[in-house]
C-alpha cells in the first residue's frame, strides 16, 4: 500500500490514504492482469466456466498469499464495469477483447478500458 505525506493546516505530517475509487482500479487491475486475461489466454476461448476462474483464482491466491474475497471484489468490478459478462454460470469477456485473445497478446486493463470505451 502506498501512502504520501501531506502537510495539515496545522504543520503537522499525515498520512493520505488512496480513495475508495484507486483501491476499486487497483483491484480490478489485479484480477485482470494475473487472473482472468491469464486464464482466457490459457483456455484459447472467449468464455470461461466458474469451476476454471476458482481453480485459477485459488493458485493465484495461493502463490501470493492473499485472500478470496480481495480477488472476489476485483472481479464483480470487471463485471459492473462491462469487461466480463455472466450467463448463469459463463463468463465471456467483451466482444471488443476477442482479437486480442486470438493473438494471444499482452493486453494490459489501460488497454482494456480504452478498448472498450471506444466509440466507433
Amino acid at each position: 500500500m502506498t501512502t504520501t505525506v501531506v502537510e495539515d493546516t496545522k504543520n503537522e505530517k499525515t498520512p493520505r490514504r488512496k480513495g475508495k475509487h484507486a483501491y476499486s482500479t487497483e483491484n480490478r487491475r489485479m484480477v485482470w492482469e494475473n487472473v482472468v486475461w491469464p486464464l482466457i489466454v490459457k483456455v484459447n476461448r472467449s468464455y470461461f466456466t466458474l469451476k476454471e476462474y476458482h481453480a485459477k483464482r485459488d493458485e493465484f491466491c495461493r502463490l501470493n498469499n492473499m485472500r478470496p474475497s480481495k480477488v472476489a471484489g476485483g472481479f464483480v468490478s470487471l463485471l459492473v464495469k462491462g469487461i466480463l459478462a455472466r450467463e448463469k454460470n459463463i463468463y465471456s469477456i467483451h466482444y471488443r477483447l476477442i482479437p486480442y485473445m486470438r493473438k494471444k497478446a499482452n493486453l494490459e486493463y489501460g488497454l482494456v478500458i480504452r478498448e472498450i470505451n471506444t466509440k466507433r
